[in-house]
């Protein structure tokens, strides 16, 4: 049987059942879609998440305490961050900007929400690119003098003001106690990183640390954000890091109580599961493919 004869043959077959033709191929169709669709949200999520990583920054490490198989760890301090911050110790970072991190209760006019409050310095306007809509990032004087002052994400703004505009001079209540409202963060929308600044709120770290959230540590932090002067210099700004630390927390050979991520490490990690995400729809789009055609068969 030569070519020409098998695929008269085929047309033959598939001309006398049209419908059965007719639904095998949309089958076909939707199949090989579905594949295809599936692949490209996974690359899409890979693209959106990575795309949101590199929006940080190329040149933030971020460091925080290590409290897992070491002797006696010692929690970050406003002093490390300082140590850390010495252009003498530490030529190749630009800025060091310690955080605590925490929940609270927001109030204002009936209006309740739970927000997560973050308790900056003046540096962390720096290391983390912050844009306000209105307002201005917190003054040094603000920060020293222990003010009662908070930049709001536009979620919370709406939330207890329903609008996010024209609120400097406002008066919000963070657990229990009056802040004015001194600035709105810039809309940033969803986040795949972290919480969404839109659903936080800034203020004073010493406020943080004094009337939000105490700590048995004097002048214990959550995390030291640190910016490398340019992104060639991570790599060292973050050996000079390690050794500030370790000399400064008088550690053993072998027990950092303090971790350093950067930028590469998050990439990494978001590559890794996006990866995996991308395979695992590609796998259910080929299945529902394979059956079709066994369906065909």
């Amino acid at each position: 049987m030569n070519l020409l004869s098998s695929l008269l043959e085929a047309l033959e077959s598939l001309t006398s059942n049209k419908v059965r033709t007719a639904l095998t191929m949309l089958g076909i169709i939707i199949g090989v879609g579905a594949v295809i669709a599936m692949l490209a949200i996974g690359n899409g999520t890979e693209q959106a998440i990575v795309g949101e990583i590199e929006g940080i920054g190329t040149n933030l490490l971020f460091v925080m305490t290590n409290y897992e198989d070491v002797t006696n760890p010692k929690p970050l301090t406003i002093r490390d961050a300082e140590a850390i911050a010495d252009p003498i110790f530490a030529p190749a970072v630009a800025a060091a900007a310690p955080v605590i991190q925490g929940q609270a209760e927001l109030t204002n006019a009936g209006n309740v929400k739970n927000a997560g409050f973050v308790g900056v310095t003046v540096e962390y306007s720096e290391v983390q690119t912050i844009e306000l809509s209105e307002g201005e990032f917190f003054t040094s004087s603000q920060i020293s003098g222990l003010a009662s002052a908070a930049i709001l994400g536009t979620n919370v703004a709406e939330e207890m003001f329903g609008r996010s505009e024209g609120l400097v001079g406002e008066t919000v209540r963070v657990a229990g106690q009056p802040f004015r409202v001194v600035g709105i963060l810039k809309k940033e929308g969803g986040s795949g990183f972290g919480n969404s600044p839109d659903d936080q709120i800034l203020v004073p770290l010493t406020t943080a640390q004094i009337r939000l959230m105490p700590r048995s540590v004097k002048n214990q932090v959550d995390m030291i954000y640190v910016s490398a002067i340019d992104a060639d210099s991570v790599k060292i700004a973050e050996e000079e890091v390690s050794i500030i630390l370790r000399d400064r927390h008088n550690i053993k050979l072998g027990e950092n109580d303090f971790n350093i991520l950067s930028q590469e490490v998050f990439l990494d990690m978001a590559s890794t599961v996006t990866g995996v995400f991308t395979v695992f729809l590609g796998g259910v789009a080929g299945i529902s493919l394979s059956l079709q055609f066994s369906w065909v068969a």
